[in-house]
């Protein structure tokens, strides 16, 4: 019995497939994890936003016909798509010299992209707040400059937020694509060369074309990640640059609107479903990916 488990388990092991209860029995911890922790919280709120106790839909229409919540949901899409140029912007160099460095050099470059995610995100945002506060580092040295007389507004714009929510979300950018350019093959730009491709060429025509499944996986974590954002807007940020988190927690925590806070949940989720789904779309049609 147990030498038959075993070859059983070898040869599943070894491209072969599992039997149905071996497999159902790995897949129910998971299976049970995603439920209590997703499926059934989703579902509690998205009915709690249509039963109260009966069936409306007040809170729907409330959100949609009141131009505060749909400008706050504006404002979180469009943060949000800041945030993922700007990481990409900036990630990408640093992926790409990763790749490109020797083993010591790809070491310590690492160590900067990971330390900062190993660091706690309420820490890094106060950080942010000690630059740009108006007696901040950034303030002081340029008033003791001679480059302003003034202090700039800095803090609680939306223009903060974006920068330190690139700088929080970056490393979910740049190890996907550092992922993506390591399995390219060195004789591929090689081969570019020889065939007489510049560097750009090299690059606009071979690289980055390779690298796009990374792009696309870091494209979409930091996307996902920023419409959900919630501690660095509301540290940074001010009631001109209220996102959908935040105002979900207030209705939550300080008006207890728990029907309207789950249909503003269940938007920001049902958004945030159709973008992923229409940006998986329309690369998929225009043959970027193969199976993605």
């Amino acid at each position: 019995m147990a030498n038959r488990f075993r070859r059983r388990f070898v040869n599943a092991g070894t491209g072969g497939k599992y039997p149905p209860l071996l497999a159902a029995v790995l897949l129910l911890p998971l299976v049970l994890l995603l439920f209590f922790g997703f499926l059934y919280p989703v579902g509690r709120m998205l009915v709690g936003s249509l039963f109260n106790p009966n069936f409306t839909l007040d809170n729907y229409v409330r959100l949609f016909t009141e131009p505060l919540y749909l400008t706050v949901l504006l404002r979180t899409l469009w943060i949000a798509l800041a945030t993922t140029v700007g990481a990409f912007l900036l990630g990408y160099p640093v992926a790409y010299g990763m790749a490109r460095a020797g083993n010591k050099l790809a070491f310590w470059i690492a160590a900067c992209v990971l330390i900062p995610l190993w660091t706690s995100v309420l820490v890094r945002s106060y950080a942010w707040i000690i630059l740009f506060q108006r007696k901040g580092i950034i303030n002081n040295l340029l008033i003791e400059t001679g480059i302003l007389e003034q202090p700039l507004r800095l803090i609680h714009t939306q223009g903060a937020v974006i920068i330190a929510m690139t700088h929080v979300l970056m490393p979910f950018m740049i190890l996907p694509i550092y992922s993506a350019l390591r399995t390219i093959p060195k004789e591929l730009p090689q081969a570019a060369a020889n065939l007489g491709a510049g560097a750009q060429t090299t690059f606009l025509k071979v690289i980055l074309p390779l690298s796009l499944p990374g792009v696309f996986a870091g494209t979409l974590m930091t996307f996902i990640l920023a419409l959900g954002f919630y501690v660095t807007p509301a540290l940074v940020g001010g009631p001109q640059t209220l996102m959908m988190a935040t105002l979900i927690g207030q209705q939550t925590t300080e008006m207890l609107d728990w029907p309207f806070a789950g249909a503003l949940a269940t938007v920001l989720l049902a958004v945030t479903l159709i973008l992923t789904f229409m940006f998986r779309r329309f690369l998929s049609a225009n043959g970027k990916f193969g199976n993605v």
